[in-house]
This record gives C-alpha cells, sequence and structure tokens, in this order.
C-alpha cells in the first residue's frame, strides 16, 4: 500500500499537493482578516478557485504524463472524487470540529470549481498539443 502512495505522489507532485492544502485549509480552526473580508460571497469564491484550481491541476498533471487520456478515470479521479472529498470535509467541518461549520453552499461551490477544473482540463486536452 505504501509503495502505490509513494508511486502517485511521485507521478502526481503538484495534485497531492494541492488535495493535502485543500484538507489543511478546510479544517484550520484559525483564519486571520483580510482586506478582501467585505468583498460579498468571499468564502464561496474562495471555495470556487481551491477546488478550481486543484482539479486543474489533477488534469494538467494527468494530461503530462499519459499519451491518450481517459476520460473515465478521468472522471472519477480529476472531478467525482474531488467533489466527494468536498462533501466529506464539510461533514467533518460540521461534525468532528468545534471551530468550524459545515455548509452545502460551499459544497455547491466547490461543485462548481471541479465542474470549472474540469472544462479547464478538457480544453487544454483538446487544444493544447503535447511536445
Amino acid at each position: 500500500m505504501l509503495e502505490i502512495i509513494r508511486k502517485y505522489i511521485k507521478k502526481y507532485p503538484l495534485s497531492v499537493v494541492c488535495i493535502a492544502l485543500v484538507w489543511i485549509l478546510s479544517l484550520t480552526p484559525f483564519f486571520p482578516e483580510t482586506p478582501f473580508d467585505n468583498v460579498k460571497f468571499i468564502d464561496k469564491w474562495t471555495h470556487l478557485v481551491m477546488y478550481g484550481g486543484t482539479c486543474s491541476v489533477i488534469w494538467w498533471e494527468y494530461w503530462r504524463k499519459h499519451q491518450r487520456p481517459d476520460y473515465g478515470k478521468l472522471g472519477l479521479w480529476a472531478w467525482l472524487m474531488p467533489i466527494a472529498m468536498s462533501g466529506v470535509l464539510e461533514l467533518l467541518q460540521e461534525y468532528a470540529t468545534t471551530n468550524r461549520n459545515g455548509d452545502w453552499h460551499d459544497f455547491v461551490a466547490n461543485t462548481l470549481g471541479c465542474t470549472l477544473g474540469g472544462v479547464i482540463g478538457i480544453l487544454l486536452i483538446k487544444f493544447c498539443p503535447k511536445r
């Protein structure tokens, strides 16, 4: 099992870092105030960018490492699993932390981010030829 984990860390290092950052940021108890705190829906925009960026990185690293895209695998691992992960994180925030709250609107923003990342990934594969 450890060898499989090492293989994926070696093959997809940026994706692993992005996923780890999402977990850390989602479960961190403290966030400092920022000048953007007054922006309407800044929390939702943050979720959308965080998940859209993560999914885009997953697609990009897959594109770099494979000759032909397997859209079934990509749909599962680069779209559906991040959405499922976001649901798990929202539930953990609600039921396993005392300082965070799960929010279904965050889950929707995460899903939109994953979908946007998927669209970016599809466009990358379709229109950016490999060297």
